[in-house]
């Protein structure tokens, strides 16, 4: 049996598809999976040992469609159901499932403030696609698998952060999910260990921004645009804790079950891709009647005042963390 996964994007909503792959792998150990995303998600995929082969996506649908008619699948699991999915699907003729979006849920929720999104997790929400096949959640939650090559040598720490650190995911692909920077100087006085700022090139002025609002410097060392992506997963997997908005990072911290402090501006918990399976603390300013204003994001704030972010009470963070099992 050949079973065929679609997800083309994004870096977090790929992690979120993890447990699907892995139940199907071992509940069906006689199907191969396969699974198609986009070229530039590759790296996500290739060390996962429950895919047998990754089909990419990259200037030409057409291309990728007449590869994967050659494989002949069973069935197509299909998690993004969009219009190039959906394209896939037509041509390939065979039974498929389908991930329903509620985007008529989730348009409600943003322009009407009327509430009537599941009280399901987006992973949850994945797994229904692949009940008919037999198939169950395991409840073990996500998976990130890597290189060995993304660990980062101690010798390129601070001597300050080669005995413990906090991982702070400040990027976002929108400004709109983005925590200011006085925010995260404000949680970062939360905490009592150093810290590492980790996101892209695009976020290393904020990370400047940072550091020029925290009195004792050292203990924060400014990582954006420093390590790939796979570099800054395994320096979440190594850390005391996790604080993050929501992003990527978010879903990687979750797949190595740190606790973690999620920060929401124009998104909400309820749209289902809170952190999976690890213990979570959500700070959000719920006394907004405009939130959420949009399912994915903005350059800015459409009423200009951004208090989404601005006006989130920090507090709790600190014993948030001192009440980890792990004692930190």
């Amino acid at each position: 049996m050949k079973i065929l996964v679609l997800r083309f994007s994004s870096i977090g909503d790929i992690v979120l598809t993890s447990p699907v792959v892995r139940c199907l792998a071992i509940q069906l150990p006689h199907a191969e999976i396969h699974f198609a995303t986009k070229l530039e998600n590759k790296f996500l995929l290739e060390f996962n040992p429950h895919i047998h082969k990754i089909h990419l996506l990259g200037e030409s649908l057409n291309y990728l469609i007449q590869e994967l008619k050659h494989e002949q699948f069973d069935y197509v699991i299909d998690l993004h159901n969009n219009l190039r999915t959906r394209q896939i699907k037509a041509r390939l003729g065979v039974k498929s499932f389908s991930f329903h979006k509620l985007n008529i849920q989730k348009w409600l929720l943003c322009n009407l403030k009327i509430n009537s999104m599941p009280d399901v997790h987006i992973v949850d929400r994945y797994m229904k696609t692949v009940e008919s096949l037999g198939v169950v959640n395991d409840d073990k939650g996500l998976d990130y698998f890597s290189c060995t090559c993304d660990s980062v040598e101690p010798e390129y720490l601070p001597e300050t952060h080669r005995n413990g650190f906090y991982a702070f995911a400040i990027g976002g692909q929108h400004v709109t999910k983005r925590l200011p920077a006085t925010k995260i100087a404000e949680a970062i006085q939360q905490l009592n260990a150093p810290v590492i700022l980790l996101g892209g090139k695009e976020d290393r002025k904020a990370g400047v921004e940072v550091l020029s609002l925290i009195p004792n410097k050292k203990i924060v060392f400014n990582g954006c645009g420093e390590f790939t992506f796979g570099s800054s997963a395994w320096l979440l997997s190594q850390s005391l804790g996790v604080l993050t908005n929501d992003t990527g990072l978010m879903h990687v911290a979750a797949a190595f079950k740190k606790r973690t402090v999620a920060f929401w501006g124009n998104t909400v918990p309820e749209f289902g891709m809170y952190p999976y399976k690890t213990e979570f603390l959500t700070l959000e300013n719920k006394a907004l009647s405009c939130r959420p204003c949009t399912k994915i994001g903005y350059d800015k704030c459409p009423k200009g005042h951004f208090k989404c972010m601005n006006e989130l009470d920090m507090n709790g963070i600190r014993a948030f963390f001192a009440a980890s099992s792990d004692g930190y």
